[in-house]
């Protein structure tokens, strides 16, 4: 049976992949911070976080033709949906890191009063907060609907897309030359859980999901799961600085992959 296909454009999953990346910014930010981590780190990763923060909205934008939809979505707060705690959270997001940026620019580390520095770190726990939920909600999003592909795989995708962010939004800051132990770790457990992930849809692509096993959402899938995963974890250990680039592509891959695996599941290919 055929259900109404997604309209989303490329704006959506071009979100997707921004908002996730900015997300895991946020989070390596508010924990750098509090364990006053190097300070150059700290200030990089705020600055991407915020450009994830600052483009979001307009691709949200973009894909709904007009301000005011997007703006009409904030009248009325739905627990229930995804969509509504999404974009609530994104807006609970974007203030907590612009908030933040903007203070750590004014304070000074060495001479703050004790209530700017109180400030900043409650700035720094609702953008780690935040930031989680940005890099993982819209697994949940796709899982929730009626689109066959998504609904059978509603439980991998947050994890999925999580995982995916992480490798990507430490090879972001990895390629603005923070090439750190902690970060080379972190990455390394983010394509580990993607390889595994990728193991586990490849196992289930041709029993449950046609739309994943044949077309061009198979291949972006496809190249999604290896880039992330096994492509991106092997590299890390015979070319590290290529490692950050095959867990972006990776990553974007995933996110374009999931919508068309969507389109054609919709279509009837479940």
């Amino acid at each position: 049976m055929s259900v109404k296909p997604p309209v989303w454009t490329w704006e959506i999953p071009t979100y997707f992949f921004v908002g996730g990346v900015a997300g895991v910014a946020a989070v390596i930010a508010g924990v750098g911070a509090i364990a006053d981590a190097d300070a150059a780190l700290v200030r990089d990763a705020r600055w991407v976080a915020a450009a994830g923060a600052a483009i979001s909205p307009a691709l949200l934008i973009s894909d709904l033709g007009r301000p005011e939809r997007f703006l009409n979505m904030l009248r009325v707060f739905k627990h229930r949906s995804p969509m509504s705690v999404g974009v609530w959270s994104l807006v609970a997001f974007s203030s907590a890191v612009f908030a933040s940026l903007a203070l750590s620019w004014w304070r000074d580390p060495a001479a703050s009063p004790g209530i700017v520095t109180a400030a900043a770190i409650g700035l720094d726990l609702i953008g780690i907060a935040f930031g989680l939920v940005l890099a993982t909600y819209t697994g949940v999003l796709l899982g929730v609907t009626s689109v066959p592909v998504w609904a059978r795989h509603a439980q991998i995708l947050p994890v999925h897309f999580g995982a995916s962010s992480l490798g990507a939004g430490v090879a972001v800051l990895e390629l603005l030359g923070h090439r750190t132990s902690p970060l080379h770790a972190i990455a390394i457990a983010a394509a580990v859980v993607e390889t595994f992930i990728g193991i586990r849809l490849e196992l289930r692509r041709e029993l449950t999901s046609t739309a994943l096993g044949k077309g061009p959402a198979s291949v972006l899938t496809r190249l999604g799961d290896a880039g992330s995963g096994p492509v991106a974890l092997v590299l890390r250990f015979v070319a590290p600085n290529w490692a950050g680039v095959a867990a972006i592509a990776g990553s974007i891959c995933t996110r374009y992959g999931w919508l068309a695996a969507g389109r054609q599941s919709a279509g009837g290919q479940v």
